[in-house]
């Protein structure tokens, strides 16, 4: 996709990229000396990639909200003195506040470079991720037919990391053309020189990958023009090597890594702005940072949908599991809104995590990404942030346990994705310890903006899953693997049934008693009626509660539950980590006071059918009845 601004380079560009270049040195070294810290070295060696890439892209301080602009990300989120010279320059915002403000309490310009700040698509840091968040955003454009570029700048020692390599074979396979990674070439990192610290064949790796190379002088303006000009214009995504020195403008900084991650000293600055005939006023910017009037430059704002919503209802004949629910009611929110652009994300389990049958009407919006699940989520989390709705499903082990730092940088980055895992808890049975993934509530729980959802049957999924497609933010939707019987109320009747309305962080009551009450979720309610059913038989009365909303406890139904002689959480998850510690926690905060007992699993349990490995945890039905009967001194 050529962008119009690409067009001639001209000697009026040069002299203004010249000037701004050495001015944007002056502000990157003040800014972190006046912090005393940050990292300098990097960002001057990076500066001229970056002013080139904002005077030329269609990217400027009136459109940089707009859905048709260009977009940069800045995978190596350390030079974001770099970033905040070169956007302070252009206006973007006042770039004496962000010299003043660098690295302060409650500024927006933090130590690596985030969103809120105008002209910042990602917030990045965690090194490896750029790309895919490129990918993420390239692939968005493509689907919602935007004229629009993506440009990923990365650290040459980055490309060490695993995922950008998942991210090259995303790319190539999905035909990225408006995609543009530069390299900074520095060959310098923390510990030293890159090919000592681990050696590696950029050049190569993408060039394997299906890549057009390029390799210029980094500090040369009409060559990372001429080059970003040629990208644009090619039909395979192009990685451009720019070869740089580290701390350049600044004799003694140079080619050092010492500056990679080092403040100079005041006296250091002086000299250093004296090299590069720039007013030492450091001292202004004293007295702001001792005075500071902080702003907010940006809204961030999550895409909503309004969506035709068609449930489903499943009789108590049915026999079905909630992943297979879940896929219908993926499949009948794409039939019933064909004016909505999806992207639903699988790493070579769509036939398991029911992703299929979404594929097979929506082959162009259902995307097959292999065995990649560190790319896949961060591609799901950036384009979740454009006006599409991004589903990523998985196992619970990949889609959780492998992926938590992706999906805690989705969260930062105020993402709007769909996370929806099978195969969680004991529920996964013969696979084995590494597929149980009992620790999905305590790992999602670290993260401040997803909300979980653990549905009981088949029904109650089929709501859930329809409920968090049409809701913004973030949201886990956790089930297991086995078939869910249909839950039904004391009469016999289908519990969820046809006037069923889910409300995120509501509790159901599904049996009543005065005696115990067992609070539990997913696949355990069925455990809890068993065992509800055989204690009233022997004349104690235990109610059953639903939370299918672990991180948001009913704290009503907590109230009422206390009422009872004795609360038993029983859960298919690490009993340290889930339901019981979430309803302990509320218990103290709201001063409800009760005989409190936990139920779940102890310890890494071996293969087994699901029944087995829930005796040996004593979460079934019998091992909830023994807790009882101990604990009420039967």
């Amino acid at each position: 996709m050529k962008s119009p601004l690409f067009t001639e380079f001209t000697e009026q560009d040069f002299n203004e990229l010249t000037e701004m270049s050495r001015l944007c040195r002056g502000d990157i070294l003040k800014m972190t000396t006046l912090a005393g810290c940050g990292h300098p070295g990097g960002s001057m060696s990076a500066i001229d990639i970056l002013l080139t890439l904002y005077k030329f892209a269609n990217l400027s301080k009136d459109n940089f909200d707009d859905i048709g602009r260009d977009r940069v990300v800045v995978s190596n989120g350390h030079i974001s003195p770099a970033v905040y010279a070169g956007l302070g320059r252009f206006k973007f915002f006042d770039v004496d506040e962000s010299i003043a403000y660098f690295r302060l309490k409650g500024s927006i310009f933090e130590g690596h470079v985030e969103r809120d700040v105008p002209g910042v698509e990602w917030t990045t840091g965690n090194l490896g991720q750029g790309l895919s968040a490129g990918c993420g955003f390239a692939l968005g454009s493509k689907l919602l037919n935007i004229n629009s570029n993506v440009f990923v700048l990365m650290g040459d020692g980055e490309q060490q990391k695993g995922q950008i390599s998942e991210a090259r074979r995303f790319a190539n396979k999905f035909a990225l053309s408006n995609l543009t990674a530069l390299i900074d070439y520095n060959k310098l990192q923390i510990s030293g020189c890159i090919k000592d610290v681990m050696p590696q064949d950029i050049k190569g790796n993408y060039t394997s990958d299906g890549w057009d190379v390029i390799d210029i002088n980094g500090h040369d303006f009409k060559e990372i023009f001429d080059a970003l000009k040629y990208a644009v214009t090619t039909p395979k995504p192009v990685a451009i090597i720019a070869n740089t020195v580290m701390g350049k403008g600044v004799s003694f900084m140079e080619n050092r890594e010492k500056y990679h991650g080092q403040a100079i000293s005041e006296d250091e600055l002086s000299k250093a702005l004296e090299e590069l005939g720039i007013k030492n006023d450091i001292n202004r910017y004293k007295i702001m940072r001792s005075q500071p009037h902080l702003k907010k430059y940006r809204e961030i704002v999550t895409p909503k949908f309004t969506l035709k919503l068609n449930n489903r209802f499943y009789s108590k004949d049915k026999s079905l599991d909630n992943r297979s629910a879940y896929g219908n009611a993926l499949k009948d929110i794409a039939e019933s809104n064909s004016n909505v652009t999806f992207a639903v994300f699988d790493c070579d389990l769509s036939g398991s995590v029911k992703t299929d049958a979404f594929a097979k009407i929506r082959g162009d919006q259902f995307f097959q990404s292999g065995i990649q699940e560190h790319n896949t989520a961060v591609v799901a989390g950036a384009i979740s942030t454009l006006p599409i709705i991004s589903v990523f499903s998985d196992f619970g082990m990949f889609g959780v346990d492998e992926v938590y730092n992706q999906m805690r940088l989705n969260d930062i980055n105020m993402s709007n994705l769909k996370l929806i895992c099978t195969h969680i808890g004991l529920n996964v049975g013969e696979d084995g310890k590494t597929h149980h993934c009992i620790d999905y509530i305590g790992l999602i729980g670290n993260l401040f903006n997803f909300k979980v959802i653990i549905p009981s049957d088949p029904n109650q999924t089929d709501k859930a899953v329809k409920y968090i497609l049409s809701t913004s933010g973030n949201f886990f939707v956790g089930m297991g693997r086995s078939k869910a019987p249909i839950v039904l109320d004391s009469e016999g009747k289908e519990y969820y049934n046809e006037n069923y309305k889910f409300i995120y962080g509501k509790a159901d009551k599904i049996r009543d008693g005065r005696d115990v009450a067992i609070i539990t979720m997913g696949p355990i309610v069925e455990e809890a009626i068993k065992a509800s059913e055989l204690l009233k038989k022997e004349g104690i009365e235990v109610a059953v509660i639903n939370i299918s909303s672990p991180l948001d406890i009913d704290i009503q139904m907590l109230k009422e539950s206390a009422k009872c002689k004795l609360i038993i959480t029983a859960e298919d998850h690490n009993v340290n980590t889930g339901l019981g510690s979430r309803v302990a926690n509320a218990m103290i905060d709201n001063d409800i006071r009760c005989r409190f007992v936990k139920l779940g699993v102890r310890g890494y349990t071996t293969s087994g059918k699901t029944s087995a490995l829930y005796s040996i945890n004593g979460i079934d039905a019998d091992g909830i009845i023994k807790c009882v009967k101990d604990n009420l001194n039967i």
